[in-house]
């Protein structure tokens, strides 16, 4: 059955810059600083106006989906490189971003649940004004470690506690 026999109408297969803004729920702004960073393509019609893709969709989904997770923009960047050319990522593509990112969360969550779990504690941090820290931090012992706040950073997480 055909979309054209059935009523039903094709989405279009280009996008104009606010269809993207609408569909993808970025702003306008947001489209066109992403399409300067090269994360997306946009072509010229006729009348000069930029169509995208509906790759870009896709794009923009994961662009969200990573800056929700606290990824870094050169790490999402570096993660959709085969989109960059205006085609979809397939379902092998992205189920390998999908798992890079979720050990980073992994590592990043243990990290945030250690951090929660120490800041009403010494963090070591050297000034040795707190009550607890001739307990966590007796005779400045982490001065050693170097500067820092060692039971909030990645030393505590190396088993420095």
């Amino acid at each position: 059955m055909s979309f054209e026999n059935s009523g039903t109408r094709r989405p279009p297969p280009m996008l104009s810059v606010g269809a993207l803004a609408k569909r993808s729920g970025f702003s306008v702004s947001a489209i066109h600083f992403y399409e300067r960073e090269g994360l997306i393509r946009a072509t010229r019609n006729g009348a000069n106006h930029r169509r995208y893709t509906r790759a870009a969709l896709r794009v923009l989904a994961i662009i969200r989906a990573g800056q929700r997770a606290g990824i870094p923009l050169a790490e999402i960047r570096q993660a959709i490189a085969p989109a960059l050319d205006g085609l979809p990522l397939n379902r092998d593509q992205w189920g390998r971003i999908s798992a890079a990112w979720r050990d980073d969360l992994d590592r990043r969550i243990e990290t945030l649940s250690l951090m929660r779990e120490r800041l009403a504690g010494c963090i070591q941090c050297g000034c040795l004004s707190h009550d607890q820290c001739p307990i966590f931090n007796e005779n400045d012992r982490a001065a050693a470690w170097g500067p820092g706040a060692h039971r909030l950073g990645a030393e505590a997480e190396a088993g420095r506690r």
